[in-house]
């Protein structure tokens, strides 16, 4: 696959160190971790390895990505390449191959869950809290109705992906989730199948889903977790942010229960595509000047021709838009719930593979979208020769550049 013409670390580097220096105070240890790390992936800034091709002879040089970079202090789950526009494709690829391990013989249903825009508003300055309150929310609203005898009766499992974009970067948090067709009878004995087109009642999810989250909102209010800032520094108050939720509990808020997938494998096409995606794709820039950034958008509001279109933000707009999606550390954009919970994933696909009475795979199940450093290294030598798809040795490894903790001719090296 050929290099984009323009990437999101072009930018950075262009354009960086000014939108640094004119935000300096207002700029997260975070965001400016990922930015170096963007502007540094795949770059000898992090070294790599040199490989030469069996059949040609072809020597080919492969730079390390941000996100695989050797690291004593960081787990490599916590490295900034999980908000790389280049570090995805790898880490969807090793994400995908464990989850098709678990797929299971059924349908699948398509749910998202979306925060009304004054939730979304204060949501931006308490990203962790809201944040986790909204993915255990919306997990719970789908446990709880699937176990009401009256709706499914069953233990339901989930695979959840946290966006918190819209195509123009606006800040949009909004859950993704995957359910299978069905779940668990409460003795595990039997596995208790929906109806055909239909998983369960997007009116009663909608009602349960928003008294659980301004139940929570008004419990991380009341232990003082939440901090407001600008046109909302009153909500600081009791009163006036129980008056400000009052509205919200009149309103319908917006679950969307899409079509099921045409199988399993749809469904596996249909994570690729989103579970390990960023704010923006490389392949969605199209130019950069001095003053602006141009960049295709789509607008899920418009069906026909006028639904992708192009738009312009001046630069810093652009960076300071692209960095409002950098997670809290520690915060996972991907988690599973019921059924599907870490702790007991595996087992709990066997058992349904076996009440199904189909093969149970034994396949491992690697930690979610995390790849080790030997698992860097033997992506590398699966390249194929670029000139010969030849098969590709790594013949010898290249260092990382190393900068200066501090400018030559200060400190104590000095004196």
């Amino acid at each position: 696959m050929s290099r984009p013409k323009l990437e999101v670390a072009d930018i950075f580097r262009v354009h960086g160190s000014a939108w640094r220096a004119a935000n300096a105070g207002h700029i997260s240890l975070d965001q400016l971790k990922v930015m170096n790390a963007i502007r540094r992936c795949r770059t000898a800034a992090l070294g790599g390895h040199a490989a030469r091709c069996e059949d040609c002879g072809h020597e080919h040089i492969a730079y390390n990505s941000c996100r695989n970079r050797p690291s004593h202090r960081l787990p490599c789950n916590r490295l900034p390449g999980k908000d790389c526009p280049k570090c995805q494709a790898g880490a969807a690829k090793a994400w995908l191959a464990a989850r098709e391990a678990e797929l299971l013989p059924v349908r699948y249903f398509h749910l998202v869950f979306t925060l009304p825009k004054p939730v979304a508003d204060i949501a931006r300055h308490n990203k962790r809290e809201i944040y986790k309150l909204l993915m255990r929310a919306s997990a719970d609203t789908v446990i709880r109705i699937a176990a009401d005898p009256k709706q499914l009766g069953a233990r339901a499992g989930i695979t959840s992906v946290l966006h918190t974009w819209g195509s123009a970067m606006t800040h949009h948090p909004h859950v993704h989730m995957i359910v299978p067709g069905g779940g668990l009878s409460a003795d595990g004995a039997r596995w208790i199948a929906c109806r055909r087109n239909f998983f369960l009642s997007v009116r009663v999810l909608s009602r349960l889903y928003r008294r659980l989250i301004l139940d929570g909102l008004a419990g991380l209010h009341k232990a003082g977790k939440l901090h407001f800032f600008g046109g909302h520094a009153g909500l600081a108050d009791r009163a006036a942010f129980g008056a400000f939720l009052q509205p919200l509990r009149k309103i319908d808020w917006v679950v969307y229960a899409k079509e099921p997938f045409a199988g399993p494998k749809a469904v596996l096409a249909y994570l690729s595509r989103y579970t390990h995606r960023v704010a923006i794709s490389n392949s969605r820039l199209i130019r950069m000047d001095s003053r602006s950034v141009t960049f295709r958008v789509k607008d899920y509001r418009v069906n026909g021709p006028g639904r992708h279109t192009i738009m312009t933000l001046k630069t810093g707009e652009f960076i300071r838009r692209f960095l409002i999606h950098v997670l809290p550390k520690g915060q996972h954009r991907i988690r599973h719930y019921g059924f599907f919970g870490n702790g007991n994933r595996a087992a709990n696909t066997a058992r349904i593979r076996e009440v199904l009475g189909v093969e149970t795979s034994d396949q491992g199940y690697p930690h979610d979208g995390t790849a080790d450093d030997a698992d860097a290294l033997a992506r590398v030598l699966a390249l194929p020769c670029p000139c010969c798809g030849g098969h590709l040795i790594i013949a010898e490894t290249i260092a990382p550049e190393r900068c200066p903790r501090a400018p030559p001719g200060t400190g104590r090296a000095a004196a």
